[in-house]
């Protein structure tokens, strides 16, 4: 099969063939491409669009599909801010999180770096939303506000809750995980409320934008928080647990004050980079919904899609 750089790689049908994909796309190493690297294989890509011949070899057009897919947005073709891209979310993550597992004592540290991951969490799903929704500057500082509110609240709560009932260490750990999980579910809706309310954008199978469908947004967006809780939980709950275990052994507590941190960011760091490609690769970025589901539940918008080929539309859930 020829070269297509539109297409991915593996098969998008299968869990594992995502799984490869998003592999090479969230690769923490290819976050530090230089610009111009990243513009050549934009301009690789294009060449490869227009039919035009190239010197390069297929394994340096997969490099570059590669590079191309980590960094440019999938709907707009833009380049998308550094911090925001996926393959950066390794590292940010691993700070943040670690961060959150260690100084989960001081309520101060608390409401910092709960602050800062939801500040974090509002830059990626801003940069990995579906740019065919409009998003005003209105939208962006409610949804960043509410997302920092509900998990300062979560987390202050359970950590006073906690504290009173004397509850375990490792009870008091597993409070960023709770904090992180409800911030979650209100920052990405609000992010993306617009295409609560207005629909987002479906096409039919060969790609042609066909209209829009609410319903096709609140399953794009349920899916993401899904799987953004599940690239976080494992890290969050193995981190803490393995940590408590590590206390125990005298050779580690000996030397805990030069080995915590940098033990909790090392294995938040492999449980953390571990879980990325495999949240998103859970479900395909280009999804569907039957036209028989929006008869049911958005039947104005059937009625608007109903003489579309085949028997379902198709969306970018976004990341």
């Amino acid at each position: 099969m020829p070269f297509d750089p539109d297409r991915p790689r593996f098969d998008q049908s299968t869990f594992y063939g995502r799984l490869l994909h998003f592999a090479g796309m969230t690769d923490p190493l290819i976050a530090f491409s230089s610009t111009s690297e990243l513009l050549a294989a934009s301009d690789l890509m294009q060449k490869c669009r227009e039919k035009k011949p190239t010197l390069a070899t297929l394994e340096e057009l997969h490099r570059a599909q590669c590079l191309y897919q980590s960094a440019f947005h999938p709907d707009t073709g833009e380049l998308q801010n550094f911090a925001g891209r996926m393959c950066f979310n390794v590292w940010g993550g691993t700070m943040l999180c670690g961060a959150m597992m260690i100084w989960y004592k001081s309520t101060p540290a608390v409401i910092f770096w709960q602050w800062a991951n939801q500040s974090f969490n509002a830059l990626v799903n801003y940069t990995n939303r579906n740019a065919k929704s409009s998003l005003t500057t209105k939208d962006l500082i409610v949804s960043y506000s509410t997302a920092v509110s509900g998990a300062l609240g979560m987390a202050i709560g359970l950590k006073t809750y906690f504290a009173k009932k004397q509850s375990s260490p490792l009870a008091q750990r597993l409070v960023p995980l709770g904090a992180v999980a409800v911030a979650n579910a209100i920052n990405i809706p609000m992010m993306r409320q617009n295409e609560l309310k207005e629909g987002m954008a479906v096409t039919d199978a060969d790609n042609n934008n066909i209209g829009v469908s609410r319903l096709a947004a609140a399953k794009a967006i349920s899916l993401v928080v899904l799987s953004r809780n599940i690239i976080v939980a494992p890290c969050m709950i193995l981190t803490p647990i393995i940590m408590e275990g590590l206390n125990k052994v005298a050779a580690f507590r000996k030397h805990i004050n030069k080995l915590n941190i940098p033990t909790q960011l090392a294995l938040t760091f492999v449980i953390y980079g571990a879980m990325i490609p495999v949240g998103c690769a859970l479900f395909p970025q280009q999804n569907s919904i039957k036209l028989s589901t929006l008869k049911r539940f958005e039947p104005e918008a059937y009625e608007k899609l109903k003489n579309v080929k085949g028997d379902r539309v198709y969306f970018n859930k976004g990341l």
